[in-house]
């Protein structure tokens, strides 16, 4: 059976937390155990962050008299600290999300540890 990828609206949906239709079980148990995983999970912290990363660049530069390079790194390091803490917690929030769609727990470090992969991030 093949896998069916959620559309951009759904993904974002998924982003955030929210719990895609049973027809999306395959790929969220895919997204969560694949070769890739870690990599997925830290783009999917990125892409969430981003809005608020955009949302706090305009009101430091129109609200402050910061100059935009200090305003940027101080963003990007927001960022690194947000990607270091939430990745260093990977395998325990991939597991929440699958059992959010449905899997029992531990499927998901079963599954990473039956396809010869490392079954937890580091």
């Amino acid at each position: 059976m093949a896998r069916k990828r959620p559309g951009p609206l759904r993904w974002l949906h998924y982003v955030y937390g929210g719990r895609l239709p049973d027809d999306y079980r395959e790929w969220v148990l895919y997204d969560a155990t694949a070769k890739t995983w870690q990599l997925r999970f830290a783009l999917r912290i990125v892409a969430e962050a981003l809005p608020w990363l955009v949302v706090a660049f305009l009101l430091l530069t129109l609200l402050t008299p910061l100059p935009v390079p200090v305003v940027l790194l101080a963003l990007l390091l927001s960022l690194l600290l947000s990607l270091f803490l939430t990745v260093t917690s990977a395998d325990e929030l991939a597991e929440v999300r699958l059992t959010k769609h449905g899997f029992p727990p531990g499927t998901g470090k079963l599954e990473r540890k039956r396809r010869g992969r490392p079954s937890v991030w580091p």
